[in-house]
């Protein structure tokens, strides 16, 4: 049953509900109409569909800028330059950080890293560790408007022109945007080294084959081409109608959204070692992609794997299994003798990843038809952003952040929530225990990024789900506001959100100006703890359940401390 890109197990139960949506899919034309851009697929009206349907021929168009951007990456290596540092958010930045966490950058070419934090002590880490005279900065924002993003630029550019001087800084920027965007225009005023154009018609989490997914991957010195021809591979397979089994895409789609509407839909994925990063990337496609209008998949990625028995009814797997990686192999093979359904896919190498993104791509669209969603738009993210451009309102107004009234505190923690609590310790255990069969939890962190600080995340992550029997997801504010944030108001209401806010050991000023640090409207720090208040507001709004808990001292004992508390 099913594509032969998959051994799919335990599926007895499901396979005539799916077996009847494969037959109502060859009914529908539903291969032939996503082809030809038809958007009465997924709704009545062409609000934010045709004009996002581009991705489909992503690995066909990207055959027209491969030589372009690998000449571009030839000359970045010329000049000297040894350090790429991309600045982005969400689907400009987590293609990327596959390909450099997956295949490191190739002899003789620069390495390449990501930066998507607006933690001040994030910032600080790169501002003090970058050799400047070496370094190119990648500004990669479709929009061109992006407010982490562009804080980050204006903060770097100002900081290559004190150190090389003002009419050097523009050789160590690029910009990947698309046409026409305010980041264009500052680019070619600011003189950047190259302004790179996106494909206005593919979405920024369908990029992967434009200039957003590729340019970077051929900074890094891979085989762009056999990236491409992976997707072009995976398109063909993509277009079968006939069986409609034999189409990955189709089958892939129908499957994770069809088992949704039966409960299990938190879908976990299982990854060896070196995949991991392609975790982060599959969870922004599935979840803005699917979760709204009351519905949703929750892609659950970087759990730990446990015994088969602590994973609760609503899950479905997916698990990779890569040649020579054997980190996960046992791991699926026990969740296939369990019982519990799942499929499994097996990868000869890393370079069959390609194909991967183009077939999750498919499978997200189809999953968008069964669901009755446009898997093309992202309506409740706004609300998270015009909350965090209130709240910077009010602190250019006031000279400080709304304020707010704690419900407990001690121990170098403060909480704060929708209800009073009678303690700290009993206010947190209570908030867990709201916990019911087919919720899930969300650990949001709006702190920076550090070794510590993810073991101990993943740790209490670990505690909760023993706690709870849920699924538990965690994210680094704003990162994940780009992708899973839309899922988190958009669903059916399930979420349990703990949000984790810190004191900042320093503040760096956020540049009014790309080209003037003297003027500054606020700092990194505000800009964080504004988008966590913004994103506590809108979940609030949405009728969400969450708590926010604030460290006065290091973050990772704060975690420790939870963890304590909460096992």
């Amino acid at each position: 049953m099913g594509s032969t890109m998959f051994e799919t197990f335990n599926l007895h139960p499901f396979q005539d509900e799916v077996r009847s949506g494969l037959r109502q899919a060859a009914q529908d034309n539903l291969i032939r109409r996503l082809w030809e851009k038809d958007y009465t697929l997924w709704q009545d009206e062409d609000r934010e569909i045709s004009n996002r349907l581009g991705w489909l021929d992503g690995p066909e168009l990207a055959l027209s800028g491969l030589t372009r951007w690998e000449e571009l990456a030839t000359a970045i290596r010329r000049k000297g330059i040894t350090q790429v540092l991309l600045l982005g958010m969400g689907g400009s930045s987590l293609a990327p950080e596959v390909f450099n966490r997956v295949f490191g950058s190739a002899p003789g070419s620069p390495s390449l890293a990501v930066l998507d934090s607006t933690a001040p002590e994030a910032v600080r880490r790169w501002r003090d560790s970058l050799a400047l005279e070496r370094t190119l900065f990648v500004v990669s924002s479709k929009s061109g408007t992006t407010i982490e993003t562009i804080s980050l630029f204006k903060f770097f550019f100002n900081l290559v022109g004190q150190a090389l001087g003002r009419g050097h800084a523009g050789a160590h920027f690029l910009a990947i945007t698309d046409p026409g965007t305010p980041l264009e225009e500052t680019g070619r005023r600011l003189g950047f080294l190259d302004i790179v154009p996106g494909v206005p018609s593919i979405g920024g989490r369908y990029s992967v084959f434009s200039a957003f997914g590729l340019l970077p991957a051929a900074l890094l010195g891979m085989k762009v081409k056999d990236m491409v021809e992976g997707g072009r591979a995976m398109a063909r397979l993509c277009r079968t109608e006939d069986p409609p089994g034999k189409n990955p895409g189709l089958y892939l789609g129908t499957l994770i959204a069809l088992l949704a509407g039966r409960g299990l839909d938190k879908l976990t994925f299982l990854l060896p070692s070196r995949l991991e990063s392609l975790g982060g990337w599959l969870e922004q496609l599935i979840a803005e992609s699917t979760g709204k209008a009351g519905r949703g998949i929750l892609p659950v990625a970087g759990e730990t794997a446990g015994h088969p028995g602590t994973y609760g009814p609503d899950r479905f797997f997916v698990g990779y299994r890569l040649k020579g990686d054997e980190s996960i192999g046992a791991t699926v093979e026990a969740i296939k003798q369990s019982g519990k359904p799942g499929l499994a896919v097996d990868l000869q190498s890393s370079a069959d990843l390609a194909g991967q993104f183009f077939l999750w791509e498919m499978a997200a669209a189809v999953a968008g038809r069964w669901l009755r969603i446009n898997p093309f738009d992202q309506p409740d993210v706004t609300a998270a952003k015009k909350n965090t451009e209130a709240m910077l309102a009010h602190y250019r107004r006031y000279g400080r952040l709304p304020p707010e009234t704690p419900l407990a505190s001690g121990e170098g923690l403060t909480l704060f929530g929708q209800k009073p609590v009678p303690s700290l310790k009993e206010g947190l255990r209570g908030f867990a225990d709201q916990a019911r069969p087919g919720d899930y939890v969300s650990l949001q962190a709006f702190l920076a990024p550090d070794p510590d600080l993810e073991s101990a995340l993943k740790k209490l992550a670990d505690t909760l789900r023993r706690r709870t029997g849920l699924a538990v997801t965690a994210g680094f504010g704003p990162r994940y506001l780009h992708s899973t944030g839309q899922l988190h108001k958009g669903d059916a209401g399930r979420g349990l959100f703990f949000q984790f806010t810190s004191a900042h050991s320093l503040e760096l000023a956020v540049p009014e100006r790309a080209e003037d640090s003297l003027r500054s409207d606020y700092t990194f720090g505000v800009l964080i703890d504004a988008q966590a208040l913004g994103d506590l507001r809108a979940l609030g709004e949405a009728g969400r359940r969450i708590i926010r808990i604030h460290f006065d001292r290091r973050p990772a004992e704060g975690l420790d401390l939870l963890n304590d508390w909460l096992g």
